[in-house]
C-alpha cells in the first residue's frame, strides 16, 4: 500500500502556487492538433530546465521523457495531451477568479499535464529510481482529426517494451477502461452543376448528398451484450448561390461503438449504402476517411483490473467523491486495440470542456496532483 512520505507531502503543499502559476501560462499557448509547436517546446524547455536533459520532441511532436528506458526490458508510459480542440493560433483567452480559471481546453488536457508535469518534477528532483522503464509524455494530436497521432508514434518507437499505460485526460471524478473506437469520413458528391433556371433538370450535389445521408441515418443499431454504438452528420457543405444548381456538396460522417464487432456492422452498412448511392448516379462520389480510431483488442483482463482498481481507489481516496468506469475514446484505444492494459483518469475538475467557456476549479488542482501522484509513484521506488 502507497504511503504518502512527509517530503511528498510538504512537496505538494509548497507547489501548489507553481502548480497554478504554470497553468496559467500553459493554458494561453495555442496547440490546435497537428499544431503543437509552441506548447511543446514550452514543455520540453521547463522540463530541461529541471534537469531531465534526455528530453526530446519526436517527429509526431510528442514532448517525451524517458527515465531508465535504456537498461529496462519493460516500460511504463504516464501521458496527458498537449492539444486544445481550438483552432487558435494566437494566445488563447485567459481569465481567472477566486474559484475558478477560464481558458478554452483548460481541462481539456492542460490541467491534467501540468499535475503530471509537477510530479515528474518531484521525481527529478529525488532522482527516483524505478524497476521498469519509465516514459513522460505530453502527447500531441489526442483531439478531433489528430487521429491520436502522437500515442501512435509512442509505440512505433518503443513496441512492445511497453507493458502498461496510463493516460491524465478529462475530470477525477471517471475513469476509461474500455475503447470507444471510431471510423470518421469526408464524403464528397460532385456533379455538372449549372443555372437554377437555364440547366434546370442537371444533377443537384446537394440533393444527392441529402439522399445519401438519409440513407445512412435509416440504420438499425447493432448491439452485442451492453455495447453502445452511435453515428453522426457533423459538417455539412456546399453549394455556391440560391439560383446555382450545386456542382458541389460535402459531409462530416462518423460512427463509433465500443465493441468491435458492431464497428465491423458499421463499416459494411457504410459501405454498403455508398455503393447503393454510386448506382443511383445522382453525382459523382467520393469518400475520403479521415480518421480511423480502433477498438480495445485482447487485453490481459487481471493486468486491465489491478489498473482499474489502482485508478479508482486512488481517485476516490483523494477526491472523496465516486468515480465511474465508463468506455470511451481516448490515448487508450492504441494500446488496447495492441493488447496492451491502459487506463485514462483525469486529475482537476471543472466543467464546459471543448467550449469557449472551459472552466477549471482552482481547489481540485491540489486534489489532482495528490492523485497523479499516488499512480505514478506507484512504480517507483519510494
Amino acid at each position: 500500500m502507497f504511503n504518502f512520505s512527509k517530503d511528498l507531502l510538504s512537496y505538494i503543499d509548497n507547489s501548489e502556487k507553481d502548480a497554478l502559476n504554470l497553468l496559467e501560462n500553459l493554458a494561453k499557448i495555442p496547440a490546435p492538433s497537428g499544431k503543437e509547436e509552441l506548447r511543446a517546446n514550452f514543455v520540453k524547455d521547463l522540463l530541461v530546465s529541471w534537469g531531465a536533459n534526455q528530453t526530446y520532441i519526436d517527429d509526431a511532436l510528442n514532448v517525451v521523457c524517458p527515465i531508465g528506458c535504456d537498461d529496462k526490458k519493460d516500460i511504463i508510459v504516464f501521458m496527458a495531451h498537449t492539444d486544445v480542440v481550438f483552432p487558435d493560433e494566437t494566445e488563447l483567452p485567459f481569465s481567472k477568479d477566486e474559484k475558478y480559471f477560464y481558458c478554452p481546453g483548460i481541462t481539456d488536457d492542460t490541467a491534467c499535464l501540468v499535475n503530471l508535469l509537477m510530479v515528474v518534477k518531484y521525481v527529478l528532483d529525488n532522482n527516483l529510481t524505478s524497476n521498469y522503464g519509465i516514459l513522460f509524455v505530453a502527447n500531441s494530436c489526442e483531439e478531433g482529426l489528430g487521429n491520436l497521432k502522437g500515442t501512435r508514434k509512442i509505440f512505433e518507437n518503443f513496441g512492445d517494451k511497453i507493458k502498461a499505460l496510463y493516460t491524465f485526460d478529462g475530470f477525477y471524478d471517471a475513469l476509461v477502461n474500455k475503447c470507444v473506437g471510431s471510423h470518421r469520413y469526408k464524403i464528397s458528391c460532385t456533379t455538372e452543376g449549372g443555372h437554377s433556371y437555364g440547366a434546370f433538370g442537371n444533377r443537384n450535389a446537394i440533393y444527392a448528398l441529402s439522399n445519401l445521408i438519409c440513407s445512412l441515418y435509416d440504420c438499425k443499431i447493432p448491439t452485442n451484450g451492453n455495447s453502445k454504438t452511435t453515428y453522426n452528420v457533423g459538417i455539412i457543405e456546399g453549394g455556391t448561390s440560391i439560383n446555382t444548381i450545386a456542382q458541389n456538396a460535402s459531409v462530416l460522417y462518423e460512427y463509433r461503438s465500443d465493441d468491435k464487432s458492431c464497428l465491423d456492422y458499421m463499416q459494411n452498412f457504410f459501405n454498403t449504402r455508398i455503393k447503393e448511392a454510386e448506382k443511383l448516379g445522382l453525382a459523382e462520389i467520393k469518400v475520403e476517411k479521415l480518421g480511423d480510431r480502433p477498438c480495445g483488442g485482447n487485453v490481459n483482463q487481471t493486468e486491465l483490473d489491478k489498473m482499474t482498481n489502482l485508478v479508482k481507489s486512488v481517485s476516490e481516496k483523494h477526491s472523496n467523491m465516486p468515480c465511474k468506469i465508463n468506455s470511451g475514446s481516448t490515448d487508450c484505444n492504441i494500446p488496447m486495440s495492441l493488447g496492451i492494459p491502459a487506463v485514462c483518469v483525469g486529475n482537476c475538475m471543472g466543467s464546459g470542456p471543448h467550449t469557449r467557456e472551459e472552466k477549471v476549479e482552482i481547489k481540485s488542482i491540489k486534489i489532482g496532483l495528490k492523485i497523479t501522484a499516488e499512480i505514478v509513484l506507484t512504480y517507483f521506488n519510494v
